[in-house]
């Protein structure tokens, strides 16, 4: 009957366990920054989680420009169990590579898009941009052969202001642009380094226009940079005298921008987020797959930028229903396991009761039985114990009870196992009380009561104090930096951990390492 129970239960394991036997590949996304271009990718990649045959399940992390921010997040991202990350480098950086590195030797595979890296990845995914600033170049071309020469020397005057040198796109844009501009004859092309900023852009022009020489072309490497040029250009009298160029192409960006007039025209530079999830599930799924796949895109010009805007704007607003559609389909896909899950338990609880009823009258039976028999053993033992030689050779049967430790009490074990999972997962920045729970065998509710009834604090609070403290002892004791003890004992910025760190203990992390 044993072995039946024990039947039972595995089938209903196996039953309820059969709707996970295709889980979704877990993709992680080290996104090096925000704007409307990655936001928008963010969102095709997004609505691309359930559109191809294998379901992924997309985890999103911004670094907003923080290089090492973005290595950290890299690294937590790998330490949840991610099955391929997506990454776009902030800047080819030591940290950021070393990161990439560490996820590479882990064994999942890393696919960069938009932005290269000099560290070894698995495939790379995004505009061509050397092609960009190419394509660019040749129509600032055409426009240098329409214009009239408006310098006093006689030369037209095309300047570009290129995004930070140390990422891969401004470094290719800059290639390809200059290529279009060594045979134009005629101009005077300066180039200017800037940050990918506006207000960068809008000082770089400021100063020239001071200078008292206009540039006649100025061409950014994104449509943000291409509205501060915008600004200064205002805000120096000089509007309709320069001609302004961007990349990007977004709706509400670079494509309203050329409809108003304040620029010449724009390269629409491809996002593509659902090739990008495409091409992860080949690499997951072993299909054979390019290394380098590179995106075109095309110049948008004051003739085309309607069709072009229409039809963006109509790509988005789908996009964001499929989003939408998604997040619905995902909760009744839930709604439907939970309910086949229940339905197949009730069925094996069923047949678990009707054996538990047999296996209850078989323990009656057998009772009644064992019970008869003690009450023929109890007349036997009182017999013995009553009779005074017995009592004699019982003496010599009897042993003195041993001494035995102090038993603990329930509470302490648990305190101990709490302590032991919470330093175990302090590193992680994600840790969240149903992991605490799930691991100590409780809720969510029960571990906070349970908590609170033993510290008389919450479980975030506790967690919270054990890491200030590890981190007071890590100052005290090593010679790591602050930045590294806050993430070391799981803050997501040193900037939280010394703010909390004062809180605690009312002197900053860096008082205390002074005083050492």
């Amino acid at each position: 009957m044993r072995r039946i129970l024990l039947l039972l239960i595995a089938a209903l394991v196996a039953l309820t366990s059969c709707t996970d036997s295709r889980k979704p590949y877990r993709i992680g996304v080290a996104q090096c920054s925000k704007g409307r271009w990655r936001e928008k990718v963010n969102q095709e990649m997004l609505a691309a989680q359930h559109l191809y045959e294998h379901d992924v399940k997309v985890n999103i992390a911004n670094a907003f420009d923080d290089s090492a921010l973005q290595a950290h997040q890299i690294d937590s991202l790998a330490q949840a169990g991610i099955d391929l990350l997506v990454v776009a480098p902030n800047e080819d950086t030591q940290v950021i590579n070393e990161a990439i590195a560490r996820v590479l030797s882990a064994g999942i595979p890393v696919i960069c898009f938009d932005r290269k890296t000099s560290a070894d990845y698995t495939a790379f995914i995004g505009g061509n941009n050397v092609e960009a600033g190419l394509i660019v170049g040749q129509y600032v071309a055409s426009i240098v052969r329409d214009m009239s020469q408006q310098a006093t020397n006689g030369k037209t005057m095309v300047m570009e202001i290129t995004g930070s040198m140390n990422s891969t796109p401004a470094q290719e844009r800059h290639r390809g642009f200059a290529e279009a501009m060594e045979g134009l004859s005629g101009i005077e092309y300066v180039c200017r380094q800037s940050d990918w900023s506006s207000d960068g852009a809008c000082r770089i022009v400021t100063d020239q226009i001071q200078t008292g020489r206009l540039p006649d072309i100025v061409f950014c490497h994104n449509d943000g940079m291409a509205t501060g040029v915008y600004k200064a250009v205002v805000e120096q009298g000089v509007e309709g005298r320069i001609k302004i160029l961007g990349i990007d192409g977004m709706p509400g960006e670079g494509l309203e921008y050329v409809q108003f007039g304040h620029q010449v025209g724009t390269y629409f530079y491809p996002t593509h987020g659902e090739k990008i999830i495409r091409l992860a599930i080949d690499i997951l799924s072993g299909k054979p797959f390019e290394r380098d796949n590179p995106m075109l895109g095309f110049v948008v010009t004051p003739e085309n930028v309607d069709l072009v805007a229409m039809e963006s704007t109509e790509l988005m607003r789908q996009n964001d229903h499929m989003v939408t559609i998604q997040d619905k389909l995902e909760a009744y896909f839930g709604l439907y396991n939970t309910q086949r899950k229940v339905l197949i338990g009730s069925f094996v609880c069923i047949v678990l009761l009707i054996v538990a009823v047999i296996m209850i009258w078989r323990a009656y039976v057998q009772t009644r039985r064992a019970i008869r028999q003690r009450q023929a053993l109890n007349i036997e033992e009182t017999l013995f114990y009553t009779n005074a030689d017995s009592r004699i050779l019982r003496q010599v049967f009897e042993t003195p009870p041993e001494g035995t430790p102090e038993p603990r009490s329930q509470d302490t074990i648990f305190a101990e196992s709490l302590n032991e999972a919470i330093r175990k997962n302090m590193s992680n920045p994600n840790l969240k009380m149903e992991d605490l729970g799930e691991e100590m065998g409780l809720s969510r509710v029960q571990l906070y009561r349970k908590v609170k009834a033993i510290t008389g604090q919450t479980p975030v609070e506790l967690l919270r104090q054990m890491r200030l403290q590890r981190g007071y002892m890590l100052l005290t004791t090593t010679n790591l930096t602050v930045n590294e003890i806050a993430y070391e004992v799981g803050f997501g910025t040193p900037g939280y951990f010394s703010s909390c760190f004062k809180k605690q203990f009312g002197k900053y992390p860096t008082d205390v390492r002074a005083e050492q």
